[in-house]
């Protein structure tokens, strides 16, 4: 199958707009697909001058490059970390049909960063698993980028916080119960928690997604912003409460 800009499209694969910067995304039907958490989480990290980007976990490179396309003045490189080869070559295809110079799409566990990758990143994202249990009534290829079954949570912080430089931002989203769990993580491994939102369903609703951004070497103080209220969880709608 041939998409229109002379593009090979693999069987279950669409080409879909971000709908921002008139870029294109590569998507699967029949793998995990993303969902609003990942603009959520692309809109609520910050940006500096000369940024250079790790999206962990990237899966169809959906958080990095939505980032890339709302900051386009500021940043210089992207790198995608992704350990499902499928996923892997998918994202690296969407960088081609979209022409990103400044886009590499690297098939690895995070686990396993480290060379070139040390201290490399001023900024690294990351929507990662983070569901717990076992995957019996999903396929495996699914259930991975729900559950934390190849990567938990101190790994992912642990990659981060090796591929940062000092003063680097590390950006997550994950379940609103676990917010304790990832901020003592987070302080464990070097990185401070700076920045901390919740997000709601909606008004009145109990928060069921966390937003955290955290500085490498940073000072202590966290400082709690306003809840979210995303209308359509699995689309890309929401309004500050």
């Amino acid at each position: 199958m041939w998409y229109d800009r002379g593009m090979e499209l693999r069987e279950g694969e669409v080409v879909e707009e971000l709908l921002i910067g008139d870029l294109k995304i590569i998507q699967n039907t029949r793998l995990y697909r993303f969902t609003s958490d990942s603009v959520l989480l692309s809109r609520f990290a910050s940006a500096k001058a000369h940024e250079r980007v790790a999206d962990l976990c990237a899966g169809s490179g959906i958080v990095g490059l939505h980032y890339y396309a709302l900051h386009l003045e500021t940043t210089e490189q992207v790198t995608l970390f992704e350990m499902q080869e499928a996923l892997s070559e998918m994202s690296a295809r969407t960088i081609a049909l979209n022409g990103l110079k400044q886009f590499s799409a690297v098939c690895c566990r995070v686990q396993e960063l480290g060379g070139a990758y040390n201290e490399a990143f001023s900024l690294a994202l990351c929507n990662p698993p983070y569901e717990r249990g076992g995957f019996e009534k999903e396929a495996f290829e699914k259930a991975v980028c729900r559950k934390e079954i190849t990567v938990t949570l101190r790994e992912v912080v642990a990659a981060a916080a090796k591929c940062l430089k000092f003063g680097g931002r590390f950006a997550l989203c994950n379940r609103a119960d676990r917010l304790a769990e990832v901020l003592y993580t987070m302080k464990v491994a070097g990185i401070e928690p700076k920045r901390v939102q919740l997000v709601r369903g909606r008004a009145g609703a109990k928060p069921y997604l966390l937003l955290c951004e955290g500085v490498k070497g940073g000072k202590p103080g966290t400082e709690i912003l306003p809840d979210l209220v995303n209308t359509e969880q699995e689309g890309t709608t929401w309004s500050r409460l």
